[in-house]
C-alpha cells in the first residue's frame, strides 16, 4: 500500500513539474510570425542548431539569401532562421527594450509561406528585428557559458557589447589550426556581404560579465505570456571565464580557452601534415573563384562592397590562407623541423590554376605575399606570378597616400602627418628593395598597372 501511494504521489508531482520541451498550447494565432506548437528548446535542440550552423552558415549564406547584415545581425539571423525552420521559439530585445518573437502579430497582414525563404511575413519580421537589435541588445538575449567543447559549439557567440560580435562556425580538434575555435563574422557597414572565416581573435573579457562566450536564452511561455527562462536556469550557464583563475598557467585568455576546448598535445609532424592538407584544399577551392572572377570582372567596374565584388574578391579567403602559412612557419621554426624536406613535399603538390598553367603548393607558400585578392586582376596576379605588377601597385598606392597626407594634414596636423607618412614610407622602402631583388624594370609603366588594377571591381 505504501509503495502504491508513493507511485501515485510521484506521478502527480511529475505531472505538475515545469517542462521546457513540451507544454499545452491549445491555441496559436494565425496572425503570428510562425507557430511552434509544443516545441521548446532543449539541450539536444542546441546541438542540432550547432550542426545546422556548421553546415549552412557559409561565407556566402547571406549573399545567396539576399539578407543585409552587420556583425550582430549574423547570430540573430542564424538563430531566427533555424528556429523558423524547426518550429522553435525565438525572441529578441529591441533597442526600445521590447521583447518580440515568433508570437508577434505586427505583420499579420503580410502573407506567409511554408518555406522560410519565400515567407514574406517572416522575412519582414526578420528585417525589422535585425534593424532594431545590435551588440548592445545581445546581452539581454544571451547568457555566459562554461568553456568546454560541449558548450562552445557552433552557433555560440563571442560578444563585446557596443563593439563587435562573432559566431562560432566550427571546432577543429586535431591541432591543425592556430586555435580550435573557428569563427565566422560580418563587418560594417550593413550590407549583403560575404562572411569572414577566422581563427578566433577576441580580447579577454576580464571582469566585464556581458562580454565573452555566450548562448541565446530560451523563450518560455508563462501565464500565457512569452518571456525568457532565467539566466541561471540555462543548462550551459557559467561565469568561470570571468574569474582570474581562468587564465592561470596560460599566457592569455585565448590560450586558456584553447586548452579547455582541446587539451591534447599534438605531434608537430602530424600538425604539418594536416596543415598541408588544409592549405591544398583551400587553394583548390580558390581556383574556380579566381577563374570565374576573371570571366565576370574583366573590363567592368564593380565597386567594393557590391554583390559581385563580394562574390569574386578573395581578401578574407586569402587572409585565412595567410594565417595558415604563418602557423605552419611557426610550427617548423619552434619545433626545429626539416624545412627543406617539408618544402620538397609541397613541391610535389600541383595546383591547376587554369587550363594551361600549373603551380605548386611550395610556390604559393613562398610567394603568398604577392597574391592579389582583387577580382579584376589577371590570373597571374591572382596567383603571385606577377610580382613586379604587385610591387608597382603597392608603390603607387603608398606614394599617392603620402601625397594625400601631405596635402590634407601637412599644415593642420603636422605630427599626425609625420607618423602617417612614416608608415607609408616604410612600404615604399620595402617595395623598392623587392623591386631590385626581383629584377623589376625601373621604368615599369603604370599604364600596364592600370590595365590590371585601374578597372578594379573595388572601384580603385
Amino acid at each position: 500500500m505504501f509503495h502504491f501511494r508513493f507511485i501515485l504521489i510521484f506521478f502527480a508531482a511529475y505531472a505538475l513539474m515545469p517542462t521546457f520541451a513540451f507544454c499545452d498550447d491549445s491555441y496559436e494565432s494565425d496572425s503570428q510570425v510562425w507557430k511552434v506548437g509544443q516545441r521548446r528548446w532543449t539541450i539536444q535542440d542546441e546541438y542540432n542548431y550547432g550542426k545546422w550552423v556548421e553546415k549552412n552558415i557559409t561565407d556566402d549564406f547571406f549573399i545567396r539569401h539576399e539578407i543585409s547584415v552587420d556583425c550582430a545581425d549574423v547570430p540573430y539571423a542564424a538563430r531566427w532562421i533555424y528556429a523558423r525552420i524547426s518550429h522553435l521559439p525565438a525572441a529578441a530585445t529591441t533597442g526600445e527594450n521590447r521583447l518580440i518573437g515568433h508570437w508577434s502579430k505586427d505583420w499579420k497582414h503580410i502573407p506567409t509561406d511554408e518555406s522560410w525563404e519565400k515567407d514574406r511575413r517572416f522575412r519582414t519580421a526578420l528585417l525589422y528585428m535585425l534593424n532594431n537589435t545590435s551588440t548592445r541588445t545581445l546581452p539581454s538575449d544571451t547568457y555566459p557559458i562554461r568553456i568546454a567543447s560541449d558548450s562552445v559549439t557552433p552557433g555560440t557567440i563571442f560578444l563585446i557589447p557596443g563593439d563587435h560580435t562573432v559566431i562560432v562556425s566550427h571546432l577543429v580538434m586535431d591541432g591543425s589550426t592556430a586555435h580550435p575555435v573557428q569563427t565566422i563574422e560580418a563587418n560594417l557597414p550593413t550590407r549583403i556581404q560575404k562572411l569572414h572565416l577566422r581563427n578566433i581573435m577576441m580580447p579577454d573579457p576580464g571582469c566585464d560579465r556581458t562580454s565573452g562566450f555566450r548562448k541565446f536564452r530560451w523563450p518560455i511561455k508563462t501565464d500565457n505570456q512569452w518571456q525568457y527562462l532565467p539566466v541561471k536556469e540555462h543548462p550551459f550557464h557559467s561565469e568561470e571565464q570571468y574569474s582570474p583563475a581562468f587564465t592561470q598557467g596560460c599566457t592569455d585568455y585565448l590560450e586558456a580557452v584553447a586548452r579547455r576546448i582541446d587539451p591534447k598535445v599534438y605531434d608537430p609532424n602530424e600538425k604539418v601534415e594536416k596543415i598541408i592538407d588544409i592549405l591544398t584544399c583551400r587553394l583548390n577551392e580558390r581556383i574556380p573563384v579566381v577563374l570565374n572572377a576573371n570571366k565576370k570582372c574583366h573590363g567592368i567596374k564593380y565597386p567594393k562592397g557590391s554583390r559581385l565584388w563580394e562574390i569574386y574578391s578573395t581578401p578574407d579567403r586569402d587572409e585565412y590562407i595567410g594565417v595558415m602559412i604563418y602557423h605552419l612557419e611557426k610550427i617548423i621554426k619552434e619545433n626545429h623541423l626539416d624545412r627543406d624536406a617539408i618544402l620538397d613535399k609541397m613541391a610535389k603538390i600541383p595546383l591547376q590554376i587554369n587550363n594551361d598553367r600549373v603551380i605548386t603548393l611550395q610556390y604559393v607558400f613562398e610567394n603568398f605575399k604577392w597574391i592579389s585578392s582583387e577580382p579584376d586582376a589577371t590570373i597571374e596576379a591572382r596567383w603571385g606570378l606577377d610580382k613586379c605588377g604587385i610591387i608597382a601597385g603597392h608603390l603607387k598606392r603608398a606614394k599617392e597616400s603620402i601625397s594625400f597626407i601631405k596635402k590634407r594634414y601637412g599644415k593642420n596636423d603636422p605630427d599626425f602627418a609625420e607618423r602617417a607618412i612614416l608608415t607609408q614610407q616604410k612600404i615604399v622602402d620595402e617595395m623598392t628593395r623587392e623591386s631590385r631583388n626581383n629584377n623589376c624594370a625601373t621604368s615599369y609603366r603604370y599604364s600596364r598597372l592600370e590595365i590590371r588594377y585601374g578597372t578594379s571591381c573595388s572601384g580603385k
